[in-house]
């Protein structure tokens, strides 16, 4: 195996060669004589042992760069990137972006990139208003004094029973439901029908599931609801006193005004994240960028670059996609229009890193969690469930460079004093 290495810069080089075809057989050979050994795997075939092999061989190739560029293993950033990949007479041709971790100079004067700004102060106006929606919310529901035709807005008390061709399905059935009229809670047109109904009246509604329905059982089809209103109810709010807030606040000490505190701090933290997401950050990243120069690792930024088409390409529709991957010229001008976007965006992640390291700015999987679970609870999700889907799916890591990011700038913001 013949391997040619050059050195593009400081950072990034460049492993080219061809493996020979007797190299790959003799690892298909290999894996095939391996696989004979192993009587409980029997899904074998020439086509996997021909991939198995390629990766296999790829590995060597580039272990063989590394080792021919006398690399320090620990100094590498990121995955290899393929290049170029072609199939010859004699073998296989690659090249190979390889990239070790740049040298950050930290030796800079942050705030000449600070952005100026005043921290935010709750409007008492808006505090009271938030006391007054927490009194309602925190209200028992009770029946409306007189009844009424069910309207808009009304929180109906209902029992429902869902059928599809005449049978009752799973989880479509529900006794002494609160379903506020009108929160689209429900799928499309089952709420508009029982809009005008009278208490105890008895009425059988039809709706179709969405074709796109979380369950396949359901998807597409059409099902009968019998539906039987027992009343409508409402929430008063609550009177605003000391006693109220020492029960909320589980306190003996507090007093309404210790809640109104809590509600102030609650609106000052949400303005100082508006300002901090649509103005303090993109300033301080645009400042960040400007004031650091270094090597971008190449085989990172190109994998950027992937991404963020992969991710366009998914967003226009079978057409377009197939208009958009079989047109080259078309293709390559969609990978220049994310270059810069990306490049940003893999030098904005080294920065952090490389000054959350500095400042001993750490983030620990409880507080991704914990933030998951906010985000949660803010947009009406599970938190468990979300926190599955993170881990799961391999997000935890994206998610706590994140959560990074917003600690260094927070600290470089002065939110901590």
């Amino acid at each position: 195996m013949k391997v040619t290495v050059e050195k593009v810069d400081d950072i990034n080089y460049i492993i080219s060669g061809t493996v020979d075809n007797s190299v790959i057989e003799a690892k298909v050979t290999e894996l095939k004589e391996k696989a004979a050994q192993d009587t409980e795997n029997n899904d074998s075939t020439d086509e996997r042992f021909q991939h198995e092999a390629a990766g296999l061989v790829f590995n060597e190739f580039v272990n063989e760069g590394i080792k021919e560029a006398n690399i320090p293993v620990e100094t590498l950033l990121g995955q290899p990137g393929l290049k170029k990949y072609e199939k010859r007479e004699h073998g296989v041709f690659f090249e190979v972006d390889l990239a070790t971790s740049p040298q950050v100079d930290l030796d800079v004067d942050l705030s000449e990139i600070v952005p100026e700004y005043t921290k935010p102060k709750a409007d008492p106006q808006a505090v009271e208003e938030k006391l007054v929606e927490f009194c309602v919310k925190q209200a028992p529901f009770t029946k409306i004094e007189k009844a009424k035709p069910l309207e808009y807005g009304d929180i109906a008390v209902i029992d429902f029973e869902g059928f599809i061709d005449g049978v009752a399905f799973e989880g479509g059935s529900a006794k002494d439901f609160k379903l506020t009229i009108g929160s689209k809670s429900f799928i499309d047109g089952f709420e508009e029908q029982l809009v005008g109904m009278e208490y105890d009246e008895e009425k059988t509604i039809t709706v179709n599931f969405p074709d796109d329905y979380s369950s396949e059982e359901l998807a597409g089809k059409e099902s009968q609801f019998k539906v039987k209103l027992h009343e409508i109810q409402e929430q008063k709010a609550m009177t605003a006193d000391d006693t109220f807030a020492q029960g909320v606040l589980k306190d003996k000490n507090a007093t309404v005004d210790t809640l109104r505190g809590k509600f102030s701090d609650q609106i000052t933290s949400e303005e100082l994240t508006n300002m901090y997401n649509t103005e303090l950050k993109p300033k301080l990243i645009k400042g960040l960028l400007s004031k650091f120069q270094f090597t971008l690792p190449n085989n990172i930024v190109e994998q950027e670059i992937d991404a963020k088409v992969r991710e366009k390409i998914q967003a226009l529709s079978p057409a377009e996609q197939k208009t958009q991957v079989e047109d080259k010229e078309k293709f390559l001008s969609l990978r220049d229009s994310v270059r810069e976007e990306s490049q940003n965006g893999i030098k904005i992640a080294l920065i952090v890193e490389a000054l959350a390291k500095r400042m001993e700015i750490e983030v620990d999987e409880q507080e991704v969690i914990a933030a998951l679970t906010h985000q949660a609870m803010m947009t009406g999700q599970d938190a468990q469930a979300l926190v599955k889907y993170y881990q799961d799916n391999n997000l935890m890591i994206s998610a706590k460079l994140g959560l990074t990011e917003d600690k260094l700038f927070g600290h470089i913001l002065g939110f901590d004093k």
